[in-house]
């Protein structure tokens, strides 16, 4: 099987079971909304399904960039395998929080010791990966630039 064919299997195979997984998804009840979280109503449940279609396929994505993406990463130069690993992750995290986040936000919903966890847990490490990934690509920048000397 070709390398694209097991992306696309492993994306959309994991996208369909994250849809169904969602808060208000057949395979959600584990993590059901909050109370206090209001009902979609009109244009906003379609634009909430499209929100979330699209998080689904960003998880199922990120997953199989995890599972397959490490080789690519490792293609693009000579980092440490170290920063090539956490430049990996941070990809594959930037890919996969979204789908985890938006559902506990939903199951959390404004209770606040809750939210400061989501918050941390999520957003923190979103600017832990950007920082590894600017540094990542600021350090094959400098070889590049070392070649040209």
């Amino acid at each position: 099987m070709k390398p694209r064919t097991k992306v696309v299997i492993t994306t959309l195979g994991l996208a369909i079971v994250a849809f169904l997984a969602a808060p208000k998804g057949p395979l959600g009840e584990f993590w059901a909304p909050h109370p206090s979280v209001p009902e979609a109503t009109g244009v906003q449940i379609p634009l909430f399904m499209l929100l979330g279609v699209v998080e689904a396929l960003s998880f199922g994505l990120g997953v199989s960039f995890l599972i397959f993406g490490y080789p690519l990463v490792k293609a693009i130069g000579p980092a440490s395998a170290a920063m090539t690993r956490a430049a990996h992750l941070s990809i594959a995290w930037f890919l996969i929080n979204w789908w985890p986040h938006d559902s506990l936000h939903i199951h959390n919903g404004l209770e606040l010791n809750g939210l400061l966890a989501l918050e941390y847990g999520f957003h923190v490490t979103l600017i832990i990966a950007a920082v590894i990934l600017a540094y990542f690509f600021l350090t094959l920048q400098r070889q590049d630039r070392a070649l040209f000397r």
